[in-house]
């Protein structure tokens, strides 16, 4: 990268870009969709995968869609409730070099999550992969109902930051940066494809030479 940022903070999205989660999701889901044997469906990491970064309620819509909105939505929290329980204690799988890397960069920046997840997910990437230490503050939909661009202007305003800079890995990141008036990283390594961005990273170490 020819030209460094200058930032004070660094905003992550969550799936996608900090860890991969999919196989754990795919095994909770599939317990859940046991009590439910109407609905004959197999869950894939690759559908799954296609899915991240939505608002929950699209996801829902997407995964279910021969369901009426109330049985997709049961199904949804029964789903996010067993994700948060199992990732939790077995955590995902983190990209390469993440964990070097968040440390380097919390040496010298404040970092953040902001997600389209549910209540408690977040916490769940803490917990299962001992991450917690690296961050000073996070937001997600499931919490505050906004979306992601309002939510990243939440944690701005909550931390007092003017110049942060979001990564994310799909499209839904990219306007949500552009939303929140901030730069955009795109981690293409990640999900999505994005058409737009203020830099380019293929592994999260690439950070590094960013921002540093």
């Amino acid at each position: 990268m020819e030209k460094k940022m200058k930032i004070d903070s660094l905003i992550f999205d969550l799936d996608g870009t900090l860890w991969d989660s999919s196989e754990g999701i795919v095994t909770t889901w599939a317990l859940v969709l046991e009590h439910y044997p109407e609905i004959h469906k197999k869950v894939t990491a690759e559908e799954l995968a296609s899915n991240f970064g939505l608002p929950l309620d699209q996801i829902a819509r997407n995964m279910f869609p021969e369901q009426t909105e109330a049985q997709r939505m049961r199904l949804m929290d029964e789903c996010c409730e067993q994700e948060n329980i199992y990732l939790a204690e077995h955590g995902g799988i983190l990209y390469p070099k993440l964990e070097e890397t968040l440390q380097k960069l919390s040496e010298k920046y404040p970092l953040f999550i902001v997600s389209n997840c549910q209540d408690g997910y977040i916490q769940s990437f803490y917990s299962g992969n001992h991450t917690a230490k690296y961050f000073k503050d996070c937001e997600c939909i499931g919490v505050t109902g906004k979306s992601k661009g309002a939510n990243i202007r939440l944690v701005m305003e909550r931390n007092g930051l003017k110049s942060p800079v979001y990564i994310g890995d799909t499209q839904g990141d990219a306007d949500a940066a552009a939303q929140a008036g901030i730069p955009f990283i795109y981690a293409a390594y990640g999900f999505g494809q994005v058409k737009a961005f203020d830099a380019e990273i293929h592994t999260f170490e690439e950070l590094l030479d960013i921002v540093e």
